[in-house]
């Protein structure tokens, strides 16, 4: 345990990374099956092994009297869990800002809420504006969906909004100025992110179809006058301003620029494992700690900190090998 200077404890992993970023996931369900994100057909885990929302709220106030200073949910889709808003509801009156990744899908009847109850930013997924290729990925034909919750958001008034695109070679990759358009039109930033090799997943080639931040960069510069930027949002995202619009461009580069070195992130799934690094299975069983010594939240505080000894150094992606990690995205938190 390492002592910050007002004498409370604090994260710092045995790199001397401090971890102020921490990735819940409320649900491994979906009512998207996007390709790179999982099988078409899923099962998903049975209810008692999924952490109840009270579990979730005490592993968030458990962080944040650690010294985590950022709050993500994820899924799978994490709105469309029962009673999530409850849940978010709560996570609002933590000192931490509180931010959600979503697919777009239930923000228009959502959005107000969200707001009301102290979300501060939103990722939305959002990797093509065409409904062909946006049913093709999304393995659903709701793109008019997201794009009514996109201007759902818009309109509650975020503090920051930002689309996620995953881009993927001779699927959506002619789309990378559309996506980028469609985002200064709105006054929003948009983030490029090299796919992950999470989960085995047969129908789709990860290696043919990968598209590095590098290509995609390369593009828009042929469009843009790109001003590289040192601005961080406490992600992994590499960012540039445009000379002539708000909206700032982003990039994760998990293969191409590997940014394990200022790694200050962990994420927890859903069934309650404490990941300590994306591409690795170094991990914590939470779940156990909680239902086996329900209420013990000084007990749960020590095990985080015992946890930073397990983060590792950094992780290896190789798109040509079977997936060094078979869990998919949706069980990982996006």
């Amino acid at each position: 345990m390492t002592e910050s200077t007002s004498s409370q404890p604090v994260l710092i992993d045995k790199f001397g990374r401090r971890v102020e970023y921490v990735r819940l996931s409320v649900t491994d369900r979906c009512d998207f099956r996007c390709v790179y994100c999982m099988s078409e057909e899923m099962e998903f885990l049975p209810r008692e092994q999924v952490l109840s929302l009270e579990e979730i709220y005490n592993l968030a106030k458990s962080f944040t009297d650690l010294g985590v200073n950022k709050l993500r949910l994820t899924g799978g889709e994490p709105l469309v869990r029962k009673g999530v808003l409850g849940l978010i509801e709560k996570m609002g009156q933590l000192p931490a800002e509180l931010l959600i990744t979503t697919n777009g899908s239930q923000l228009p009847k959502m959005a107000k809420d969200l707001k009301r109850f102290g979300v501060d930013r939103l990722n939305i997924s959002l990797d093509s504006l065409q409904r062909d290729k946006f049913q093709r990925l999304t393995r659903s034909d709701r793109l008019h969906q997201v794009l009514a919750g996109i201007d759902a958001a818009c309109e509650a008034g975020f503090n920051g909004i930002k689309l996620n695109a995953v881009v993927l070679k001779g699927r959506n990759d002619d789309e990378v100025v559309d996506l980028v358009e469609f985002a200064r039109d709105r006054e929003i930033d948009i983030t490029f992110i090299e796919e992950m090799p999470l989960g085995a997943i047969t129908e789709h080639d990860r290696a043919e179809s990968y598209c590095s931040s590098d290509e995609i960069l390369e593009m828009l510069n042929q469009e843009y006058d790109l001003l590289s930027s040192t601005e961080k949002t406490g992600g992994p995202s590499k960012y540039y301003r445009m000379s002539d619009s708000r909206s700032k461009i982003g990039f994760i580069s998990p293969h191409s620029h590997n940014f394990c070195g200022e790694c200050n992130r962990v994420r927890v799934t859903v069934e309650g494992r404490l990941l300590l690094c994306l591409g690795n299975e170094h991990s914590m069983d939470l779940r156990e700690v909680m239902r086996s010594h329900p209420g013990d939240n000084e007990l749960l505080k020590q095990k985080l900190i015992e946890s930073m000894d397990l983060k590792p150094e950094r992780h290896y992606f190789d798109l040509e090998a079977e997936p060094q990690i078979v869990r998919f995205m949706n069980m990982t938190g996006g």
